[in-house]
């Protein structure tokens, strides 16, 4: 349903590919910079959604109620173990950010933690911890989340601490003066000093021409050092407010009591008048691009390529997401699927090969692959080796038992996706805040399973154009002048 692709771990460039990145769009994930627990998530929240159920099967079987002040409350039940997730998700990302403010969301992210008149800066996450609980937050294109995972019976507490800094949130001058140079470091560790990063970030730069998909998450450089608090207290005031937010909890809960505590702690905050969504629109694409990063600090070459594709939300024809979801897995499924068996077993070139779509996005997303070469392979051979598959894969097409053998695969995942209390608050949140809904959700299994091989490779030929598409190759400095 909304694919979650498993980047974390992976040797393939972000967003399709890049840390801290799912669903195609940049997340970036550091309140309390605990990247063991995000790849914990990201890795169950891959198994998430590639399952595949026979039909009329349900996924999660939520309850769900909506607030006077308009909170939508999911609850899942899950009584494998005396835990609870508890995720406040906010209908904001960094797409939804002034033009010359990019940044502001997750700097608002990392600001959230510095505290209200009830609870002092920095104490949040102590009494969470006192507590045996771990919380964070993450950022992307599309929204904002928050989540403590804790024993069942502290629910309560992170649901008032939650409720409080919703609408409570106040910001010293000198704290966020502080934490803006906490987040210009992470941006110079995390993307300027890491080649790969920045090519990812120029790629999409490059394949998204107008929309707010261009921008990175974490903001360029130049916007970043120039916000202030001001920025920070109008973002939080635009958008922080119960009618924008999901409330979603997982575990060993009785969902009528989630709801009374909800109403007791979120329900009493006031709504307020959201501004609409508006964002630019994407131009047609009319051409080819291709970027070369050549950089002294690149050990592993990598050629990548995305193609601008349509999302869950944004798709006019709603099976080309599941089709390009189960090509996803057809080409990148395992140590059978095509380009590792042609690449990696067959012709010997590549050290990876991996692709990967992005069905949950609010706009347009991407298709992707990116691959490795192996010691002694040239860049020029690999990518030529790539583009023959593409060009395969149109000419010929998948068959029908690929398929079958897909939908197997993304079928035996279920038992870990209802198994993880995780999984459920994540999917559920990142679907209702990218346009969809719990109804949707509980659906996509019966919508992979109607998928057959024609759509597939009807979707793939409307999709896979080259002029709808941005390469990049990254280099160490000295092979530069070989390609």
């Amino acid at each position: 349903m909304i694919r979650i692709t498993n980047c974390l771990g992976s040797d393939r460039p972000l967003a399709g590919h890049r840390p801290y990145a799912y669903i195609g769009k940049t997340v970036t994930n550091e309140s309390e910079h605990d990247m063991r627990m995000w790849r914990d998530w990201a890795a169950m929240a891959a198994l998430a959604i590639t399952v595949a159920l026979p039909a009329q099967a349900q996924v999660f079987n939520p309850v769900t109620k909506t607030l006077s002040n308009g909170l939508e409350v999911v609850v899942v039940e899950n009584h494998r173990a005396p835990i609870v997730s508890h995720m406040v998700w906010y209908r904001v990302g960094a797409a939804d950010e002034t033009a010359g403010k990019s940044g502001i969301a997750h700097f608002l992210e990392h600001l959230m933690f510095k505290g209200t008149p009830e609870i002092p800066p920095g104490e949040f996450s102590k009494i969470v911890a006192r507590n045996g609980g771990r919380d964070n937050a993450f950022t992307a294109s599309d929204y904002t989340a928050y989540f403590q995972n804790i024993a069942a019976d502290r629910l309560e507490l992170v649901m008032k601490l939650e409720a409080d800094r919703m609408r409570n949130l106040t910001l010293a001058e000198n704290d966020v003066t502080s934490e803006l140079e906490v987040v210009k470091e992470e941006r110079r560790s995390r993307t300027d000093n890491d080649p790969a990063a920045l090519l990812q970030e120029r790629l999409e730069a490059a394949l998204f021409l107008n929309h707010p998909y261009r921008r990175p998450v974490i903001g360029w450089p130049g916007e970043l050092a120039g916000l202030s608090r001001t920025d920070a207290l109008d973002f939080y005031k635009r958008w922080y407010a119960p009618n924008n937010a999901i409330l979603v909890v997982a575990g060993d809960v009785d969902p009528a009591k989630v709801i009374a505590l909800a109403e007791t702690y979120y329900g009493p905050l006031k709504p307020e008048h959201l501004p609409p969504r508006i964002r630019a629109s994407e131009p047609p694409q009319a051409g080819a691009r291709q970027i070369t990063l050549a950089d002294p600090r690149v050990k592993q070459p990598s050629w990548t390529r995305l193609y601008v594709a349509p999302s869950q939300h944004s798709a006019v024809d709603k099976t080309q997401p599941q089709a390009l979801e189960v090509l996803a897995e057809v080409l990148s499924g395992g140590a059978t699927s095509r380009l590792y068996k042609a690449l990696v077993v067959d012709q010997g070139l590549a050290a990876s090969a991996h692709a990967w779509y992005d069905a949950g996005a609010l706009d347009q997303t991407t298709f992707g692959f990116a691959a490795s070469p192996r010691p002694g392979i040239s860049m020029d051979k690999l990518q030529a080796a790539m583009k023959a598959e593409i060009a395969l894969l149109l000419k010929t097409g998948i068959s029908e038992d690929e398929v079958r053998r897909a939908k197997t695969r993304l079928k035996a995942e279920v038992v870990y996706a209802r198994d993880s209390l995780h999984t459920a608050a994540r999917v559920l949140g990142e679907a209702l805040t990218t346009g969809q809904s719990v109804a949707d959700v509980e659906d996509w299994p019966n919508r992979i399973a109607a998928i057959t091989a024609d759509q597939v490779n009807a979707t793939a030929r409307a999709v896979l154009s080259d002029n709808a598409s941005v390469t990049g190759l990254l280099l160490p400095a000295a092979q530069e002048a070989r390609q």
